[in-house]
């Protein structure tokens, strides 16, 4: 059993998405391609060896596949901390994502299917997967994830969310500990980071890598297969536009790849950097596949953040325009 707090030092957690293999909502794919779980296991292991303790996952990745691979990984690692999240009905035969659920009584009875696809008795973080849920159908979700923690069953909870008033409008819970949202170099998260930051939560940032661009493995030829969900055309995904990296994503990779490679790092390592430095409560979880690509996260821990010197560089280089209002990412 573990307890999590808001990072003290720069931490690294991995996130379980893209081990899920294809799934698909609305007829739209939103997995990431062909997975082999064999190496997705070696992956996971790869990353124990490199200290890492935290893995955040969900019912939806792979409908379900994602929880059981890396429960299998862990069942001998009772220490390793697991966030997984809840508010996405599930048919795992037809691999699809079949509706929004927001009964609690059935997310209590979907997490009965965590527990057992993730081989524990106790989840470390649980938290709600439906990012624009307005908070007066969100508050009955809660009251039953507070009777879990309350129980010693989850050891918090919290909200997967980009809307900076739902980050905060729960902390005075002892067991909202968390909330997850999109961060990284091109998007700054200027409304959500002072909001994670003013309740004292723990910031766990997906899609720290920008869906793989900041990882410096794509550029304009790259075109992905039709059952990844870079594919498609998504109203909350700007980095990519008719299965291809966006240009605008390119120039600012260009612009900036410099800083983000300095004192040795990779480019996957400077965005980490990058992300260490925006915030102290930040705790990116990237995605991965290999042992490889994990070996190459797990040495951003050795170099740590970015200097401020170096953030207000990029932030010129950038010349950030305001986000807008918050919206789903």
């Amino acid at each position: 059993m573990t307890t999590l707090t808001p990072p003290t030092a720069p931490t690294l957690g991995l996130g379980c998405w893209a081990i899920g293999g294809p799934f698909s909502a609305g007829g739209n794919p939103v997995g990431w391609g062909e997975v082999d779980d064999a190496t997705s296991t070696r992956a996971i292991h790869t990353a124990l060896d490199h200290g890492i303790r935290l893995f955040d996952t969900a019912q939806a990745y792979g409908t379900g596949h994602s929880e059981s691979v890396l429960g299998a990984a862990l069942k001998s690692h009772p220490d390793v901390a697991v966030v997984t999240k809840v508010g996405l009905a599930i048919d795992p035969d037809a691999k699809t994502i079949t509706s929004e659920m927001t009964d609690p009584a059935a997310i209590l009875n979907s997490l009965e299917g965590s527990f057992a696809r993730l081989g524990r008795d106790h989840i470390d973080v649980v938290l709600l997967h439906l990012n624009a849920l307005p908070v007066i159908e969100a508050t009955p979700i809660f009251d039953m994830l507070d009777t879990l923690f309350l129980s010693g069953r989850i050891g918090g909870y919290g909200w997967s969310t980009d809307f900076p008033d739902r980050a905060g409008v729960f902390a005075d819970r002892p067991g909202f500990v968390a909330v997850e949202h999109a961060m990284n170099v091109f998007f700054a998260a200027q409304h959500m980071v002072p909001a994670v930051e003013a309740a004292d939560l723990i910031g766990f940032v997906r899609s720290p890598l920008a869906m793989g661009i900041l990882g410096g493995r794509y550029d304009a030829s790259a075109e992905f297969a039709s059952n990844d969900v870079r594919s498609s055309n998504q109203s909350w995904n700007g980095h990519f536009a008719d299965g291809r990296v966006a240009p605008d994503r390119l120039a600012a990779l260009d612009a900036v790849r410099e800083i983000l490679t300095s004192g040795g790092r990779t480019l996957a390592q400077g965005a980490l950097a990058w992300l260490w430095a925006r915030s102290p409560n930040a705790l990116p979880i990237p995605g991965f596949r290999t042992p490889q690509q994990v070996t190459d996260l797990a040495g951003a821990l050795a170099v740590g953040p970015l200097t401020s010197a170096q953030m207000s560089e990029i932030e010129t280089l950038l010349a950030r325009p305001p986000e807008g209002p918050p919206q789903e990412r």
